[in-house]
């Protein structure tokens, strides 16, 4: 080919890839500037950013799920679940809410997935993050600062931007993560009204999980640990098990603990049950009210 027309063709594919460009940009001007491919998916509909933290040092991916008929009740304010480990969590776990909501009564409420953005190592640092510090592993004793960064960046970003119930916050993780559910709820009670811990590792350092908890200011706090019979990790189980006989009868906790024992369930195959087992713990209330209105609107029919 000679050099003309390599120029010639280069210039061809330049405008070829332009207009393309120029057909998406129309395409977005034509549904809006501010839409996610997370608007075609009704039961996820909502929101991302991406959050730099200055208290860890590297970037996080937030999503956003909002309740159905948000924009149509302005003034309404919904409960907020945090789910660490979105990257795997968000898409399950936001999605199933909505079912919750119709079948169970559960209220409403914005869901929101705090990811790396892929499994990774390089990028996925969930094992300093969850952690306090040891030798066994090569990156650990992030726990402090990345709850830093929920208190101080994340959960102030998010809540600016929708409409939540601050008293009605609830934080969920899975194996690791609720490592760092039970680190939050022993370090700092108050920030969450509801922490939901499922399968958690309680190694490395799990003294501290039987040590006093700070003190809390609030009464109404809810701590739930759930473990699943088959957990391939059986210390996991062990260690659980241990812990809720070591809290159950204890009247000093500054959160009321519910444990819950998933008969057959494994490792990570049963967050939706773990997830739906203590939603209607946390909104007991709630749902009994729903229940009552619907039975009474039945009758009169």
């Amino acid at each position: 080919m000679d050099r003309i027309s390599a120029v010639s063709l280069t210039l061809v594919l330049t405008l070829l890839l332009y207009a393309c460009d120029s057909h998406r940009n129309d395409e977005k001007k034509q549904v809006g500037m501010d839409f996610t491919p997370l608007d075609y998916l009704p039961a996820l509909k909502g929101d991302y950013f991406r959050l730099e933290s200055t208290n860890v040092g590297r970037p996080y991916h937030i999503y956003v799920r909002l309740p159905e008929g948000y924009e149509k009740s302005p003034e309404k304010q919904y409960p907020v679940i945090y789910l660490l480990d979105g990257d795997s969590l968000f898409p399950i776990l936001a999605a199933n809410h909505m079912f919750l909501h119709y079948d169970d009564n559960i209220p409403e409420a914005i869901v929101v997935g705090i990811a790396y953005g892929g499994f990774d190592p390089a990028i996925n640092w969930r094992d300093a993050d969850f952690s306090t510090e040891t030798t066994q592993w090569n990156r650990s004793g992030g726990a402090e600062n990345f709850h830093h960064f929920l208190e101080q960046e994340l959960l102030p970003t998010v809540e600016s931007r929708y409409r939540i119930d601050t008293t009605r916050r609830v934080l969920y993780g899975q194996s690791r993560g609720g490592f760092m559910v039970l680190y939050s709820a022993f370090n700092h009670p108050d920030l969450f009204w509801g922490r939901i811990s499922g399968n958690p590792s309680l190694h490395p350092n799990k003294a501290q999980f039987y040590a006093e908890p700070a003190k809390a200011e609030r009464g109404d706090l809810m701590l739930i640990v759930s473990s699943a019979t088959k957990d391939r990790y059986q210390e996991n189980r062990e260690l659980a098990r241990e812990w809720q006989e070591h809290w159950s009868g204890r009247q000093d906790a500054p959160w009321s603990i519910r444990f819950n024992s998933i008969e057959g369930g494994t490792h990570a195959a049963n967050s939706p049950e773990i997830y739906r087992y203590a939603m209607r713990q946390l909104f007991q209330r709630e749902i009994e009210m729903a229940r009552r209105v619907s039975t009474g609107a039945a009758a009169e029919h």
